[in-house]
């Protein structure tokens, strides 16, 4: 069952449940960009990002990869392991997107040989700055071997999804990921989508993301549906 509210982020609500062990974690149509400075609404946007995370939970799960995904108790409701939320979020740059080339002489589009491991500190308060080892540790987020850890985790979680995703005509420049404890194990944790990953069409490079509404490049709602169909083409039917 549904217990009180533990905590309402930018597009999601974790509610405790009667098992201290277990949380439930929906997915709202709520969207947010800029750090919060942009919001708005998106019908069936919640939907859809939960039965992508879903798919996607799973498959890294078949791949022996540890999640904090139960299961579905509802379209949007997903049943996941209470955790304890790591403050790092690791974001694999497969291709030159987004901040990386604001901030640095790199072209968007540039092909990386190999894939670049970020890491920022999970602070809206201090603008996600970007972490290295040395400051994680410096603020008491993780040890040197709990980020070792997440580092591996990260790129063999980034070869999966690249390897599925491509089958499926989608690129994957970029995504974040996010990690928690849970019984001295860490797991992949809230969650894998559209809101959280960087898709490109493979044959047009045209946007299946967030960056739809962070740039008004049209109708967001209809691009998940898209990205849904490949990934979790079952719920269509």
């Amino acid at each position: 069952m549904k217990g009180e509210q533990l905590y309402s982020g930018k597009a999601k609500t974790i509610y405790r449940t009667e098992d201290p062990s277990k949380y439930i974690s929906e997915f709202r149509d709520s969207l947010t960009a800029f750090d919060g400075k942009k919001k708005s609404e998106a019908s069936k946007k919640g939907y859809y990002n939960a039965q992508i995370s879903k798919k996607l939970f799973e498959l890294l799960e078949s791949k022996g990869i540890r999640t904090h995904y139960v299961r579905m108790l509802s379209d949007t409701e997903m049943l996941v392991e209470a955790v304890d939320i790591i403050k790092i979020e690791v974001i694999p740059r497969n291709i030159a997107a987004g901040s990386i080339t604001r901030r640095y002489p790199i072209k968007e589009g540039t092909v990386f040989k190999k894939p670049v491991m970020v890491m920022d500190y999970k602070s809206d308060e201090y603008g996600d700055p970007m972490l290295n080892e040395d400051i994680a540790v410096a603020l008491g987020v993780a040890t040197y071997e709990e980020i070792a850890t997440i580092r591996q985790i990260a790129l063999k979680v980034n070869e999966i999804l690249i390897k599925y995703l491509d089958e499926r005509g989608i690129a994957l420049p970029d995504f974040k990921l996010e990690f928690g404890r849970k019984d001295g194990q860490i797991l992949v944790a809230d969650e894998i989508s559209c809101d959280t990953c960087r898709f490109w069409d493979k044959e047009t490079g045209k946007s299946m993301d967030k960056d739809i509404f962070r740039f008004d490049k049209g109708d967001l709602t209809k691009a998940y549906e898209d990205v849904a169909k490949r990934i979790a083409p079952e719920i269509f039917q």
